[in-house]
């Protein structure tokens, strides 16, 4: 490594801290992690490491195709073999967009060395038309252009304001979710989830992220070390009081698989139950990711359910939860709220069960309609994607608001790869009456940033011969989510002649990491890992090269 200008007492006695970039033009969310990673570079040296910084692949969620989910667990395999594969002591993981966070804490955990993580921050509020606005508000923008009330010049405009600095969605969405999951689990030092990613302090937290992983790899504080069942459990109760995003679930899930804690699609709901929504922030509030870090950002929201949480949790800046959050009151009630008054009463995700999703099926109540949670609905039916593109503006399409949108084979197989396409959009003759929403019910997955009566990660999926396979044209459905319950209502003789006509069309891949992800990927009740990487590999190699 000389051959870089490295002076030789640089090598000696330090520890070697991996920079995990995941920095990428190719991923909007992440262009800026060349300028933060030479911050946390800048806490190594300070703080007498040795930094390297190295690439892995990145997951840009607007650009991949079929969908960035499809490759999570490439990354996280690209994520755990680098930092086995080299002489690094501890590492420091800079990630933003969606995929890119599970994805470097799953490989991370597999090898379990000492670890911080540092987001990238979420954009600046975005304007349009004197109005603050969202990526939650493109979906309303979407459905206002199909209808042809608004233009496609006023739609760019509209695109180009929100998007209007560097950062991830400044909504509560799945990026925005996943770091505030990974700041409630310890794994960021406290207030990381929310600074803006143009914000000096978000380079003022890389840097003091790079002085304490040195501390850590000298007192040897592993990822195991924090990662403990509590965590989790505090975790699940900030993504209820947050409102956090259902694809929350998924990669929790795969997280704990990894590191070897036991974790169920049950525990979700059993730990959100009890916790409202104390985060007033798009789309189910009112406000935006800026707003939360002025009204003192995720240690507050923490604080305001502090009596539901595990304070004794260690964090990797050396402190408990409890100290990390004490005195962290709300700066502005109307952005972050308190237990007693909170902004909503319903929060978290609930886990549904039923012959329709015999190992579950993950819903968001705050960013439903009250109207709808209990309801039973004829079935319009779309076998995949193409068949939905094909129907859905068709005006002779037999449908009302009353019915239920059923979508096929978008799972983790069926697609493959679980895109973010279960909150389809209504028919267009539904949306020029008027109608705002209605129960829509697939195997996939949707953004964060999304909304309406949606039920996701039907598992077992379509591909896999899960009842969502057997659905026709005219069922009735009935969801009840006091009861936590979807079922379809079809006589189980006629169900067991419709599955013995049902043929599986999710082994049409031959080659490549496709085939790979086909033949190994778990349902989505597991967390949609592979197979073979549940639990770790450790950090040792078993054969030296020289």
């Amino acid at each position: 490594m000389k051959n870089q200008g490295i002076p030789d007492d640089e090598f000696r006695g330090k520890p070697v801290i991996g920079i995990c970039n995941t920095w990428s033009e190719l991923t909007p969310c992440n262009a800026h992690f060349r300028e933060l990673a030479e911050s946390v570079k800048r806490g190594i040296w300070e703080a007498g490491g040795f930094p390297v910084e190295f690439p892995v692949m990145s997951l840009g969620e607007t650009l991949m195709k079929p969908t960035a989910m499809l490759f999570r667990n490439l990354a996280s395999m690209d994520v755990e073999e680098s930092i086995r594969a080299n002489p690094v002591d501890g590492v420091v993981l800079l990630c933003g967009c969606d995929k890119t966070t599970p994805s470097l804490v799953m490989g991370a955990c597999s090898v379990d060395l000492p670890t911080v993580v540092v987001s990238g921050g979420p954009m600046l509020t975005g304007k349009y038309n004197g109005r603050d606005i969202g990526t939650s508000d493109l979906w309303r923008f979407s459905e206002d252009a199909r209808r042809g009330i608004m233009t496609e010049e006023e739609l760019n405009l509209a695109e180009a304001g929100m998007c209007r600095s560097r950062g991830h969605c400044a909504v509560m969405g799945t990026a925005s979710s996943m770091a505030c999951m990974v700041e409630s689990l310890g794994l960021s030092l406290p207030g990381n989830a929310a600074i803006p990613a143009a914000d000096a302090n978000r380079k003022v937290l890389a840097q003091l992220s790079g002085r304490r992983i040195v501390e850590m790899v000298r007192d040897d504080v592993k990822l195991s070390d924090i990662l403990t069942r509590e965590a989790f459990e505090n975790a699940i109760r900030v993504n209820a009081a947050i409102s956090g995003s259902t694809n929350f679930v998924i990669h929790l899930l795969a997280i704990a698989g990894r590191i070897g804690v036991p974790l169920s699609i049950d525990d979700f709901d059993r730990y959100s139950r009890d916790i409202p929504l104390v985060a007033n922030i798009q789309p189910s509030g009112k406000y935006f990711m800026e707003d939360m870090y002025y009204a003192g950002g995720l240690p507050s929201v923490m604080h305001a359910i502090r009596a539901h949480l595990h304070l004794d949790c260690l964090t990797v800046n050396g402190r408990t939860v409890g100290e990390n959050v004490d005195g962290r009151r709300s700066l502005n009630t109307t952005v972050i709220a308190d237990m007693e008054q909170p902004f909503n009463e319903v929060a978290g995700v609930v886990i549904l069960k039923g012959n329709l999703c015999e190992s579950g099926a993950v819903l968001k109540p705050s960013a439903a309609s009250q109207a709808l949670m209990q309801h039973t609905g004829r079935a319009v039916v779309f076998e995949d994607i193409e068949d939905y593109k094909h129907k859905i503006d068709d005006p002779d399409l037999d449908v009302d608001e009353t019915c239920v949108l059923v979508l096929k084979n978008v799972g983790p197989k069926g697609y493959p790869g679980m895109p973010e396409v279960g909150n389809m959009g209504l028919p267009a003759k539904l949306l020029e009456k008027g109608i705002t929403d209605m129960i829509r019910i697939s195997d996939g997955r949707m953004s964060g940033t999304g909304f309406g009566t949606v039920v996701l990660h039907v598992s077992p999926e379509a591909a896999e011969g899960g009842t969502l396979a057997l659905v026709e044209d005219g069922d009735m459905i009935r969801l009840d989510v006091p009861n936590r319950r979807l079922d379809l209502l079809v006589e189980e003789a006629e169900l067991e002649q419709r599955r013995s006509n049902w043929k599986n069309a999710a082994n049409r891949f031959t080659r490549g990491y496709v085939k790979l992800f086909v033949d190994h990927v778990e349902q989505a009740h597991l967390g949609a890992d592979f197979d073979f990487l549940k639990g770790k590999s450790g950090s040792e190699v078993s054969r030296d090269s020289h």
